[in-house]
């Protein structure tokens, strides 16, 4: 099953990339595979072996709902998560431990186990894209701030797959 997930995920990754449409989401370009674990140091441990890094990345905390503004289903939320990023040439995994049950991670978590969250892409004006994106049948899951911008996550069942859409505040 994770395999049929994951070919559906990439075979739609290549028809968003290499679509001829005018206006391409994202501007056609992924910028980030995100996966939920069980334990990010563990899963750290064997990503940098598979992806051939030398050493763990950093493994940082997300905000706290004073600072990042977290909304889940449409309220306040206390979610928080642990995460590691493998920066490669054209795309970055994250890896996302939820910490606390109230998040888009932690129900992912649970409902499929550990594998692909969302794909990621670079956005120009956030309401505009999730706008967008709801129109096809999207549905905001959750929301917040991060130091230098913020993040939307929109369900898009149909093709069963999440978006992140990613904003910069040029921070």
């Amino acid at each position: 099953m994770k395999t049929l997930h994951f070919l559906l995920v990439a075979s739609f990754i290549l028809v968003i990339t290499t679509s001829n449409a005018q206006e391409k989401f994202g501007e056609g370009n992924v910028t980030q595979i995100g996966l939920v674990v069980n334990d990010i140091e563990k899963a750290s441990e064997k990503w940098a072996a598979i992806l051939g890094f030398d050493e763990v990345p950093e493994t940082i905390i997300t905000d706290e709902y004073e600072k990042a503004h977290t909304q889940f289903e449409g309220k306040p939320s206390d979610a928080r998560a642990k995460l590691a990023f493998f920066r490669l040439e054209n795309i970055t995994f994250e890896l996302i431990e939820p910490v606390g049950k109230k998040s888009t991670w932690y129900e992912h978590l649970e409902k499929y186990g550990e594998g692909i969250h969302h794909i990621a892409f670079k956005v120009d004006g956030m309401e505009k894209n999730i706008n967008r994106l709801e129109k096809k049948g999207g549905v905001l899951q959750q929301e917040g701030d991060f130091t230098g911008g913020s993040y939307s996550y929109v369900d898009m069942p149909e093709v069963g797959v999440i978006f992140e859409l990613l904003t910069s505040t040029g921070n």
